[in-house]
């Protein structure tokens, strides 16, 4: 269709996302300028229905760049309340459960707190507004926006009211062009947007692939005489296999609350494996069943993670912008944490961008971003941890050995560095290769399909718009997918979203897309063998909508 013209809007800066890193990232940017007199003015905008709807995390938080950026948060009413008070790691079987003797040094949680992500960055979007932050939720960015030069010179919100057939309808509203003389994208993993500036810029050019994972998370209510408020716990082994990267974890929180999750690396060999279905079976596990029984499942939820630490970090800066959290990979994998990471790479850009802009430098690009933080705590923290998750490549019992000798021994100090070899999307066998796993039913009280799970994620998408999954291929799914894998989007996906269905006789298969059920965890831009999927925004304040996540 012929695009109207769309209104622009001026800032000095537009930030991209409203998770910790970008929310991070525009206080900073606001202290800095209300400080100095300035009247510099920034934008955030988030695809999410407000903010916070999309953040979901597990999330035992350490609250060292919090307290840079916000000193006196407890006085400001900061949502942490359960102090982390013990640390249980076990080792399971199909029907025993071993503790270790000593929790690693990484995954000791003393001074941190068990929250939920999505309350904090609300509260953290509070105090951005209060600062003179302009936030705009339930607006998504759909495209970046170049100059003459080829600079980034802001981004374009999707339009709204584009029906299915690719046409306006009634309710059709042109995006909006935001203009800015940096943007900061902070689209959290695998940001769609962040994958284009990849391309374009060149970011990953000498650097490691990236490696994910995916985490699925419920929230319970549970029986009050089982509540542990402060306990964390973590779990390897069953049920995956000794090859498979992942575990779970299990907090308590105040108020009868327990945030349970599962993660599995997405460089996982079996095209069988389905990660809701592990999750599911983990919880009936004899060691984890009894927490959960009497109680009530309130919520759910799954989202990618970026694991590939210091060895994939890509170029974060480029002419108009740079890149800022999870988008860029700053996940400490052993510790179980990328929150305080996220949130300082988002501050030490926000500083790098503020002097940029009013110190009168030259060139468009913010090149003191990098280099103020490799001499931040950031950097020596994730070169530390380096070495641990690529281990994991020899599997469980090596990468364990290994892991205490360079926690215990070398300290993080080692001389050499193990790569990541594969992107998650070459890692698959062919399905005749690879054992099949037999899952068992849900039971409908610890364990659940995928639709009622979905349901409890409060997705919603309006359903008289372009799938904002799409393929650049149509007959690849059947073709290679299906043909070669046994279609394993029908099995990484958390919600249901692809089916392959048939004819009556059993004929003419087909890849029937849900894009209703998304909850925009990018599993399918990552894993599909093929990376035929290309995930889009889809209309702004669609997607999932987490309460306490």
């Amino acid at each position: 269709m012929e695009r109207e013209p769309r209104e622009v809007m001026e800032y000095d800066v537009v930030i991209v996302g409203g998770g910790p890193s970008g929310l991070s990232a525009a206080i900073r940017l606001k202290q800095l300028a209300n400080e100095a007199g300035s009247d510099l003015n920034v934008c955030l905008i988030e695809k999410g229905s407000e903010i916070g709807a999309h953040l979901l995390s597990g999330a035992v938080f350490e609250p060292h760049a919090l307290q840079e950026l916000i000193p006196d948060w407890q006085e400001k009413g900061a949502p942490l309340h359960t102090r982390a008070k013990e640390d249980r790691f076990l080792f399971l079987t199909e029907t025993k459960s071993f503790a270790f003797p000593m929790v690693p040094p990484t995954m000791h949680n003393e001074g941190n707190y068990i929250i939920s992500l999505g309350n904090l960055g609300r509260w953290l979007g509070e105090q951005a507004e209060a600062l003179g932050v302009e936030i705009y939720a339930g607006f998504a960015a759909a495209e970046v926006l170049y100059d003459d030069s080829g600079a980034v010179k802001g981004v374009a919100t999707g339009d709204m009211g584009i029906g299915k057939d690719g046409q306006p309808t009634g309710n059709y509203t042109p995006g909006v062009e935001l203009h800015a003389r940096q943007t900061i994208f902070a689209e959290g993993c695998r940001g769609s947007l962040t994958k284009t500036l990849m391309a374009r810029f060149a970011l990953r050019d000498g650097v490691d692939p990236q490696t994910y994972g995916i985490g699925i998370k419920e929230l319970w209510e549970i029986d009050p005489a089982k509540s542990r408020p402060g306990l964390i716990e973590h779990t390897i082994g069953w049920p995956l296999d000794p090859k498979t990267y992942g575990g779970s974890f299990l907090y308590h929180l105040d108020n009868n609350l327990v945030s349970v999750g599962f993660v599995v690396g997405l460089d996982y060999e079996n095209p069988h494996l389905s990660p809701f279905e592990e999750f599911q079976r983990y919880k009936t596990h004899p060691a984890i069943r009894p927490t959960f029984e009497g109680g009530r499942r309130i919520a759910y939820g799954a989202r990618a993670l970026s694991e590939g630490g210091f060895q994939s970090i890509p170029k974060l800066t480029f002419p108009g912008g740079v890149l800022v959290g999870d988008t860029a990979g700053f996940l400490n994998v052993p510790k179980i944490k990328g929150n305080h990471t996220a949130m300082k790479s988002g501050m030490v850009a926000a500083e790098a961008v503020f002097e940029h802009l009013t110190k009168g430098n030259a060139g468009p690009e913010a090149t003191e971003y990098p280099e103020r933080l490799r001499a931040s705590w950031v950097w020596d923290e994730l070169y530390t941890v380096r070495n641990i998750r690529p281990a994991f490549r020899w599997g469980l019992f090596p990468a364990l050995a290994y892991g205490a000798l360079d926690t215990y021994i070398l300290k993080g100090r080692a001389p050499w560095t193990f790569h990541h070899k594969h992107a998650d999307n070459a890692t698959l066998k062919k399905a005749s290769e690879a054992p099949k796993i037999a899952y068992p039913k849900p039971d409908g009280k610890v364990s659940f399909d995928r639709l009622s799970s979905v349901f409890l994620s409060n997705t919603n998408h309006e359903e008289d718009q372009p799938a904002h999954l799409t393929l650049k291929d149509a007959e690849t799914p059947i073709r290679v997918n299906l043909a070669l894998y046994d279609a394993p989007e029908t099995r990484y996906c958390p919600a249901g979203v692809y089916e392959i269905v048939r004819n009556e006789d059993n004929t003419n298969p087909r890849l029937q897309i849900n894009a209703q059920n998304c909850v925009h965890c990018k599993t399918c831009d990552i894993k599909d063998p093929t990376q035929n999927i290309n995930w889009v925004v889809p209309e702004g304040g669609g997607g999932p909508n987490y309460p306490g996540m």
